[in-house]
């Protein structure tokens, strides 16, 4: 039997600093991504590091991740299955080039989503020009402007939960179903309803299904958005103390 496990990895596999509780130079840590810069700003504390040496023992590990191309290059880990980027809405193969059978899908019908992504981005960017300290941008990659996401200095959802509120939320284009929403952390972030990480592993099971006579699948995601894929699989792992975790068990 083979077995495949879908991993969220922002959250999932490593963390920002601020959230590992050591210092960089702790022994338990060790860098798994960086800025474009080359600065270190991703760690994974030794438990983490035991989690990617034991599913490296049993698994074909499929990367389902919101980083662009971009961001997924300075992931210091040494994937080798496809890869699934920009929350769903690319997905590449294991020599690393486009999927044009899935890019092709998603073109036929991101058109109708642009202008009304750009119709909310329109009053976000008013918003956060009247407010400080909001770092809005659409997130471009392969030359296709994807979603956008918004980010506040302060670090924390409390600040950006009022343009949630007072903006996205309240939106003719949120209400009919176009668009969605996500909150997680300092990450808001507003996609049409056609990207999303469900669609992109069901995609990938039907192709490994074909390839594979039987089949066993792991999803494991910190976040509430990870929950539709993990769906898919046979199992869900999920990390303690985590935005999906608290909202399973009612903790908040």
């Amino acid at each position: 039997m083979q077995s495949y496990i879908f991993l969220d990895l922002d959250d999932t596999l490593f963390q920002t600093l601020r959230k590992c509780g050591f210092g960089a130079d702790d022994p338990r840590l060790k860098v798994r991504a960086s800025l474009p810069d080359g600065t270190p700003n991703s760690y994974a504390t030794h438990k983490q590091q035991w989690l990617w040496h034991w599913l490296t023992l049993g698994f074909k590990i499929v990367p389902v991740t919101g980083r662009d191309a971009h961001a997924f290059e300075r992931v210091i880990l040494p994937f080798q299955e496809e890869v699934v980027l920009n929350h769903g809405a690319v997905i590449l193969d294991k020599q690393r080039t486009v999927d044009s059978a899935w890019m092709d899908r998603m073109l036929q019908v991101l058109p109708e989503y642009h202008e009304k992504l750009l119709d909310v981005w329109a009053e976000i960017e008013a918003y956060c020009k009247r407010y400080s300290g909001f770092k809005p941008r659409l997130v471009h990659d392969f030359d296709i402007t994807w979603y956008g996401v918004i980010k506040h200095v302060d670090g924390t959802e409390t600040t950006l939960k009022t343009l949630l509120d007072g903006i996205i939320k309240v939106h003719p284009h949120i209400h009919d179903g176009s668009l969605y929403w996500h909150l997680n952390g300092n990450n808001l972030a507003v996609l049409p309803k056609i990207i999303n990480k469900e669609s992109a592993v069901s995609y990938l099971i039907d192709g490994y299904k074909q390839q594979h006579p039987e089949l066993l699948t792991f999803g494991a995601g910190d976040s509430k958005t990870d929950a539709p894929f993990m769906a898919l699989c046979d199992y869900a792992l999920i990390p303690g103390n985590t935005q999906l975790f608290k909202s399973l068990v009612l903790v908040e």
